[in-house]
């Protein structure tokens, strides 16, 4: 099952052209809001010119790269909370990601229209946030009402905990605070996965600027806005022309690299968006090769290699012996596992093994 991301933002900003770059896909992307209603899925695979490089070496019959899901997630407008605009519909779409890439428009053009009228990316960030902010004080609004009386009657221990966690919550989302941006124990963020807290999911800002700024992003002012609005939260912003990257998605291999070139740039503001939607969860690649295949396994930074081992299969955790692990850089700099055994490369280790990013796994089990 792929991780996935919601796209999300103000009506007309640009999510489905983007949705449209990003998935090589065709959906609707009219100039009136509420354009989309239901939420289109697609899944992408994640680019990574590892998998490349280790397919060329390998000559494997396949070769299968990590992929990531993502929902194109209709327009939030003031007032979704309490059913503007469909906005429950679309905040239950929300709750279901693990990630929210929210666009937001950095550009003029009178003829498609904004639903605030002007173009204030801040202002554009604050309603969407408000809005889920407001639906996830509902939500604990609800849960404390049934918590409250168990933990002031029985004192059970469990039931205290979490009352007292709810009522931070709520004296946060009131002053208008993410809950992603409140300190809480081990303990209390096992308790808020129930939840599916809207403010408390990983956020990517995408700033949808015009192609005469994409190739400056510091002579736009909207840009440098949303950045440092960002970087407040300790976020990340990626700038892009949704029309553009649609466009260059069409494109076969060669053109697109030149074309990219030609705007200086080394990689695509989608790549740069999955890559970036990707790490912000925290996850990582290790990879499998051989004839048959080579292929890349996401897995969550700080698992274990048995962990790691029942990604691909349940029988390789529950008989996990021990892994065969080399580094990605070592083989291209070796040029086969037989120069890296040679020269000591080949690791053997047990259990206890955290996995790391561009780790080649060969795992031994017995069932």
């Amino acid at each position: 099952m792929p991780l996935t991301a919601g796209i999300v933002g103000l009506p007309n900003v640009g999510k489905s052209t983007l949705f449209n770059a990003i998935t090589k896909s065709q959906v609707e992307a009219a100039n009136y809001p509420f354009a989309t209603i239901k939420p289109n899925i697609k899944i992408v695979e994640v680019p990574d010119e590892r998998v490349d490089k280790l397919s060329t070496l390998f000559k494997p019959r396949k070769t299968i790269k990590t992929t990531f899901e993502f929902t194109d997630i209709a327009g939030l407008v003031k007032g979704a909370s309490k059913g503007e605009g469909l906005g429950n519909q679309f905040l239950g779409n929300i709750r279901e990601v693990d990630a929210i890439v929210h666009v937001v428009r950095c550009f003029e053009n009178s003829s498609i229209v904004h639903v605030e009228n002007t173009i204030d990316p801040i202002r554009d960030i604050e309603i969407v946030n408000l809005e889920l902010a407001l639906a996830d004080l509902e939500t604990v609004n609800n849960r404390l009402s049934k918590v409250e009386r168990k933990a002031l009657t029985t004192k059970e221990k469990d039931a205290v905990r979490e009352f007292e966690m709810l009522k931070k919550l709520k004296v946060a989302l009131e002053e208008g605070k993410m809950a992603r941006r409140i300190e809480f124990s081990p303990e209390e963020k096992e308790i808020l996965k129930n939840y599916q807290l809207l403010t408390a999911k990983p956020v990517i800002y995408v700033a949808n600027v015009s192609e005469d700024d994409v190739a400056n992003l510091d002579n736009c002012q909207y840009y440098l806005k949303v950045k440092e609005f960002a970087e407040k939260e300790n976020n990340q912003v990626v700038g892009i022309t949704a029309q553009m990257e649609e466009e260059i998605s069409a494109l076969d291999e060669e053109s697109r690299e030149l074309f990219l070139s030609d705007l200086g740039l080394n990689r695509s503001g989608l790549d740069e968006i999955i890559l970036k939607t990707y790490s912000v969860l925290n996850l990582c690649t290790f990879f499998t090769v051989g004839e048959d295949e080579v292929r890349a396994w996401t897995f969550t930074k700080g698992m274990k290699a048995p962990e790691c081992a029942g990604i691909i299969h349940t029988d390789f955790k529950k008989g996990f012996i021990r892994a065969e692990i080399y580094k990605y850089e070592d083989l291209m700099t070796y040029g086969s596992e037989l120069a890296l055994k040679e020269a000591g490369k080949i690791r053997v280790e047990g259990k206890e093994y955290l996995c790391q990013d561009g780790d080649i796994m060969f795992i031994r089990f017995n069932v």
